[in-house]
């Protein structure tokens, strides 16, 4: 899988509080690994949108991140609002995680991320162009 890396991302990263930047770079290592366990993803763009670090692939819909200091002992993963994605992680994972409405999975600092559900929602978004009409977007 190539990955294509937009040097201001880097910048971004750099910027966060250390404890932020070492729960959002956790969560960077996740979406970098599954990517490549997906056998449809062949190039992974990373972005800003938004002056958020974001993911992009072909088939997929955007994920971003980002810590906000209004909220500063939480950071998210968001996802396209207006997409299945988030309300099938509710009702999947309604138990392991907690929203922000129909956009975002949203961690407090101290939080342990369980990596394998989480991985599993970041694939569902890598591949949703593919899964978007089946149920549970094929979960």
């Amino acid at each position: 899988m190539e990955v294509i890396s937009d040097p201001k991302v880097k910048t971004v990263f750099n910027n966060y509080p250390t404890v932020v930047r070492k729960q959002l770079n956790n969560l960077r290592k996740l979406v970098l690994e599954t990517a490549a366990e997906i056998e449809e993803v062949k190039k992974l763009e990373e972005t800003l949108k938004w002056g958020e670090p974001s993911y992009l692939t072909k088939y997929g819909s955007t994920i971003r991140m980002d810590w906000k200091e209004k909220n500063p002992d939480q950071f998210a993963i968001y996802f396209k609002c207006t997409s299945k994605l988030v309300p099938t992680f509710k009702t999947i994972y309604g138990d392991k995680f907690n929203f922000e409405g129909n956009r975002a999975i949203v961690f407090k600092l101290q939080d342990k991320i369980p990596e394998a559900e989480l991985k599993h929602c970041i694939s569902l978004a890598l591949t949703y162009h593919k899964v978007k009409h089946m149920p549970l977007l094929g979960a």
